[in-house]
């Protein structure tokens, strides 16, 4: 975290917005859109004044020990893609039980400038969780922190969902899904490393490359049980 910081306020010129909106203290949920592999970095140094972030990432990451002393040190929790997990999802759950604060990616993939269906994830663990505070993020200009040596302008917006109580919602994907389209009706889907540009061909309908899935927290549509990973 402590290298991303330069990299992220200097060189992303990094503009937060609504920041008193997060809780300083007390379980809470982020929500965020996502569109570079950056965005968990960028909404931990936007947080960082007021309280430490913890993302989820793929199990698989852990196996290699140097990689995985970096990832404990960070409060990253691990998650196995496409598998429910008692243990694992036990520790998120834990996580905010205990006043901690979590961010998910309800998309479980990086948007390739594509619109994405949001997941069931996000919606499932503000149900275990009743008590945690949502809090919803946008994130924008985090796709062109690598184009170099063209320097970013990265936002990120904290807010408050309209909706964000779980129980008026009849199933956790109605939830995700509402939550996320109010996310990226100010945020709309860019392509990782190709700006605006690229988010402007998908939507003339060109071919776009085979996405490459990160980890975050989403069960699959159809099955609660069965999950598939976020931040």
């Amino acid at each position: 975290m402590a290298v991303s910081v330069p990299v992220v306020r200097w060189w992303g010129r990094l503009d937060v917005v609504g920041l008193d909106v997060l809780p300083r203290t007390g379980p809470c949920l982020l929500i965020a859109n996502h569109d570079s592999h950056w965005d968990p970095l960028i909404i931990g140094v936007a947080a960082q004044s007021r309280r430490p972030v913890r993302a989820l990432a793929k199990s698989s990451l852990w196996e290699r020990p140097v990689l995985a002393w970096i990832l404990t040190r960070m409060g990253q929790l691990p998650i196995t893609r496409g598998v429910a997990d008692r243990r694992e999802l036990s520790s998120v759950l834990a996580a905010l039980r205990s006043g901690g604060c979590v961010g998910v990616f309800p998309e479980g993939t990086l948007s390739r400038g594509r619109t994405i269906r949001a997941y069931s994830g996000a919606g499932w663990i503000a149900g275990e969780v009743r008590g945690a505070a949502v809090v919803g993020v946008r994130v924008t200009g985090s796709v062109s922190i690598v184009r170099f040596p063209v320097r970013p302008r990265i936002r990120v917006e904290f807010f408050r969902p309209i909706r964000s109580d779980r129980a008026g919602y009849p199933n956790s994907i109605s939830y995700s899904r509402r939550i996320l389209a109010e996310i990226r009706r100010d945020a709309p889907p860019v392509a990782a490393g190709r700006g605006e540009a690229a988010s402007a061909i998908v939507g003339r309908g060109r071919p776009m490359r085979s996405v490459k899935k990160t980890g975050a927290i989403a069960p699959r549509r159809a099955s609660p049980g069965r999950m598939k990973t976020v931040m």
